[in-house]
């Protein structure tokens, strides 16, 4: 399945699902049902592994600026069906792979954190949690994702103090696991999955991963249950 900026193909045991709007790969109502959809594909192809691939240059610069200029509901709906996005990464069956082509930031780098495997693109990128300096409070989910993934030496730097780094420094910081030249992360990327899908077993992966992040996946998701309430009342 395919629509103007998210296209899935199947590689095996492999779902590739592309980001590519030509841009910034920024996050809209519309890229974001485009990534559902083919999650939801990938399920029923039963694929034992997923990635997630950016465009050259670009993994995502998070969340569309022209809807979150658009007054709190607006922003508001946005930000929960990002977090919905976010949550079902964390919480997949299956190993979750993302292929960061490049610049990586807001609800982008909070995406690095809800995956397994992150293999980084080497290049004069930036990677991080960027909201306090554009104005914004990161939202609650954000800082569960971050305080679960990231390093304790870098959380306050890269939470509050909304520090940006290069691609080593993210993997210093655990925004990415590996940096690799950018000509080789998508290989990288699928050729990790492939191990992982075909290394692992897929009942017992899905049963630890779940026990393990049952704690996080709980405060989460009441987070998402807070926040759609907020909404609701404003």
């Amino acid at each position: 399945m395919s629509n103007e900026a998210v296209q899935l193909e199947v590689r095996g045991e492999v779902a590739l699902v592309r980001l590519d709007d030509g841009k910034a790969n920024a996050l809209s109502h519309v890229v974001l049902d485009g990534l559902a959809a083919a999650f939801d594909q990938a399920e029923k192809e039963q694929a034992k592994a997923w990635v997630l691939a950016g465009r050259p240059g670009r993994f995502s610069a998070g969340f569309d600026l022209s809807v979150m200029r658009d007054g709190p509901r607006a922003a508001g709906e946005l930000v929960l069906k990002g977090a919905d996005l976010a949550i079902r990464l964390y919480a997949a069956p299956v190993p979750v792979v993302l292929a960061v082509t490049g610049h990586a930031l807001a609800m982008g780098a909070i995406l690095l954190l809800s995956a397994d495997e992150r293999i980084g693109s080497e290049g004069a990128f930036k990677l991080g949690l960027n909201e306090v300096a554009i104005g914004m409070t990161l939202p609650d989910f954000g800082i569960e994702f971050a305080r679960d993934r990231l390093s304790k030496r870098h959380l306050g730097r890269a939470v509050a103090n909304a520090e940006i780094y290069d691609p080593p420094g993210a993997v210093d910081a655990g925004f990415l696991d590996r940096v690799v030249p950018p000509e080789s992360c998508l290989d990288e990327a699928l050729a990790t999955a492939q191990t992982l899908a075909g290394s692992l077993n897929g009942r017992a992966h899905a049963g630890t991963k779940r026990a393990l992040r049952a704690e996080v996946l709980d405060r989460l998701r009441q987070s998402v249950v807070d926040d759609r309430a907020r909404l609701a009342g404003s």
